[in-house]
């Protein structure tokens, strides 16, 4: 069994297409087919529309998502230096509506958050997951990684019991994948809609018998950036797909 004593990766490293059936991954591959890029077309559209008080869209400040949001999405989760908290890319959409655009809050899980940041890091579609472990965020890191190995629930498993120990092998009629996130937000069909990472984490959860924490919570964070360092390398596939 896997030991948290040092972070590991493994080895070697797959995506979670790998896993998924061949019908599947060719849904994902086509573009005219992949349901999930309705939202990215939607955020496309929201980048657009004026919000707020000041009538400032998406684009007002950044411009062509297409060349702006480039080589953004794999940096994420990371310390905002404003706050000095971790921040992942639904925070930084919601941040910059509040205090950029000063609109309404959009609601985690919301179609309009998942929108957007579907059309977000579609951008960097293609491009190596690359967060940045140091000093700074050591602490973040350390509790996503504690998590990680942490047994929970009724079940008393661990995330890593599974993703780690016991990748490629059958849990019923799937395989387990090795529990990356670079795919997200992604279009599950047992969810008939697009949902974020940190609804697969409650999903995971409920799996087990353990409490759900809130959309956004701390340490869903935490294990968010352990969970994108340990995918260090893949590359970014939103909108993905699977089962």
């Amino acid at each position: 069994m896997a030991s948290a004593a040092e972070p590991q990766r493994p080895t070697p490293l797959k995506s979670g297409i790998e896993f998924a059936s061949a019908d599947i991954r060719a849904l994902q591959a086509d573009d005219f087919a992949n349901p999930g890029m309705l939202w990215v077309v939607r955020g496309e559209k929201l980048w657009q529309e004026p919000a707020g008080r000041d009538g400032k869209s998406c684009a007002s400040c950044h411009g062509d998502a297409k060349a702006g949001m480039r080589g953004t999405a794999m940096r994420y989760p990371l310390l905002d230096p404003g706050t000095a908290r971790l921040i992942n890319l639904e925070g930084r959409i919601m941040q910059c509506r509040e205090r950029r655009q000063q609109a309404e809050p959009l609601r985690y899980e919301s179609d309009e958050l998942l929108a957007l940041t579907a059309y977000v890091a579609h951008q960097s579609r293609g491009m190596p997951v690359n967060v940045s472990i140091d000093w700074q965020n050591r602490g973040h890191f350390e509790a996503g990684r504690a998590m990680f190995y942490r047994r929970l629930g009724q079940t008393n498993l661990s995330c890593a019991q599974c993703h780690q120990d016991h990748w490629g092998k059958q849990l019923g009629p799937e395989t387990i994948s090795q529990g990356h996130g670079n795919a997200y937000p992604i279009y599950r069909l047992e969810w008939q809609t697009v949902g974020s990472l940190h609804r697969r984490f409650r999903s995971c959860l409920s799996g087990v018998r353990a409490e759900m924490l809130p959309y956004g919570a701390p340490e869903y964070l935490d294990l968010e950036l352990y969970l994108a360092w340990r995918a260090s390398g893949l590359l970014l596939e939103t909108p993905g797909v699977r089962r």
